[in-house]
């Protein structure tokens, strides 16, 4: 088996997403220059015209594609957080430089027709516009990283010196979205304890990781310890599993679970990886990049509808517009979720009076005919219009449109911990359940469909459950 560090970094494929999209960036930006710079060239005062546009868009392809060669080879995207401003603005000058002269190399060498002076104004006017770029891209990446990704939480279990080791790697790159949330040591007569203090602050015991993983936000575990100390630790394994938090050990101290498994690096550490939820970095990122095009285009074209129901709930009940109400995100994150209101004002006070009429079994909670829905409520949820202001939660990520859907913190608390592995997937508008009848389901059957979910999710699945869930809606079939 290679055990190259180069085979793939856990923490660099996120990293690499992120630099996907600040290359795109740095594309737009380079073919708005293009276009500027045409627009300088065609305003100043030179004796011969240049050709339209339209007639530069073979050149202007050749530049981006020469412009992003050399941005790879350069290496100009890597952990730009840890770059000097003064390295990136040389490799901004060195990319136009290399790039401006291999373009007048082949136009000359192609004999184009194309104005010297227009590439000329461009190189100039792209080599600022990258400076700036460049130096503004560490809070534009923080920015990205937060939408498209945000923090990964770690928690490393043992304290002998490998395990510090690579907590103090996760510690170290911070800047690429990675938080040491805590070290647990194994045994009260470990060595290294201070050593670990100086890591992270937070020192747990073994005995204290279920409480840990219940009442933090953690997406990974990573196991250093000896190989004859994992007897003891097959309950915390199988906690790990059950919950869905993705579980890595150090190479050949193989557990007693059964997950996906696959070789992972931390720098020149190998670590073998156990998860139970989906982990392809660019699939969920194409996920994610889908759901934000389409909420920000359905906002769009539900402004006018949302404008009529706001009116509407303001002119017919007391109370705000918006329902806000926590609930639990990806991870266990809390957030706030939004909905037009249905219900009277204060309904979550009454909803103790309320209990018997539960149709529902385990922790969840719904009434059919609640009768603290208002009438222009009731036609909202009927057509299930008072989510709509959930495109909002989608836009922030908080949530998909596919996924489980977010529960309450309260009913979190009551999960058995195979149904808290639900919470390893962003939750959605819809899922498996709406194809079966989501008014129809016991609580049981729900989280498995879940589950279900989860254990075969892919694009292809999405979008199948996307296009069976629309016809369901608009028969009002499953409505809550």
């Amino acid at each position: 088996m290679n055990s190259s560090p180069n085979v793939g970094s856990m923490l660099k494929r996120k990293n690499r997403i992120t630099a996907i999209v600040l290359a795109l960036l740095e594309s737009a930006l380079s073919a708005l220059t293009f276009v500027i710079a045409f627009g300088v060239r065609r305003a100043l005062p030179f004796r011969r015209e240049i050709y339209p546009l339209g007639e530069y868009s073979s050149l202007l392809a050749a530049i981006l594609i020469l412009w992003a060669i050399i941005a790879i080879l350069l290496d100009a995207y890597r952990v730009v957080e840890r770059q000097e401003n003064i390295v990136s603005v040389r490799k901004a000058a060195q990319q136009v430089a290399i790039g401006g002269a291999l373009l007048f190399v082949l136009v000359a060498a192609l004999k184009l027709d194309v104005s010297r002076s227009l590439i000329g104004i461009f190189l100039i006017i792209n080599l600022l516009s990258l400076f700036i770029f460049r130096v503004s891209t560490k809070q534009l990446r923080r920015t990205v990283r937060r939408r498209f990704g945000g923090f990964q939480y770690f928690i490393v279990v043992g304290t002998s010196d490998e395990a510090l080791a690579i907590a103090r790697m996760i510690h170290d790159h911070e800047v690429l979205g990675a938080k040491l949330s805590a070290i647990v040591r194994v045994s009260n007569g470990e060595e290294n304890i201070q050593k670990a203090r100086a890591i992270c602050p937070t020192l747990k015991t073994i005995e204290e990781l279920p409480e840990l993983v219940h009442g933090h936000v953690v997406d990974e575990i990573i196991f250093a310890v000896p190989k004859d100390q994992l007897g003891g630790l097959e309950e915390v394994f199988l906690l790990c599993e059950e919950e869905g938090v993705k579980t890595r050990i150090l190479l050949n101290l193989f557990p007693h679970v059964i997950s996906r498994m696959q070789l992972d690096w931390l720098e020149s550490t190998p670590l073998l990886t156990f998860s139970t939820a989906p982990d392809n970095e660019y699939l969920l990122f194409l996920k994610r990049s889908f759901d934000f095009c389409g909420a920000l285009g359905l906002a769009v074209i539900f402004s006018p509808l949302m404008l009529l129901v706001f009116l509407l709930i303001k002119l017919t009940s007391r109370g705000p517009v918006i329902f806000r109400q926590t609930r639990c995100g990806l991870g266990g994150r809390q957030f706030t979720l939004y909905k037009f209101r249905s219900m009277v004002e204060g309904a979550e006070a009454q909803r103790p009076e309320l209990e018997a009429l539960n149709e529902l079994d385990g922790p969840v909670f719904k009434v059919s005919n609640d009768p603290r829905c208002t009438p222009v409520g009731r036609l909202l949820r009927k057509l299930s219009i008072d989510e709509l202001p959930q495109l909002i939660n989608i836009l922030r990520g908080d949530m998909s449109f596919v996924g489980p859907r977010p529960p309450l913190p309260d009913e979190v608390a009551k999960y058995l911990r195979w149904q808290r592995r639900r919470l390893r997937m962003r939750p959605g508008l819809t899922c498996l359940w709406i194809l079966e009848g989501r008014s129809n389901l016991n609580f049981e059957r729900w989280m498995q469909l879940d589950l279900e979910y989860i254990d075969n999710w892919s694009i292809f699945l999405d979008f199948k459950i996307l296009l069976k869930t629309i016809p369901i809606v608009l028969s009002m079939r499953g409505a809550h």
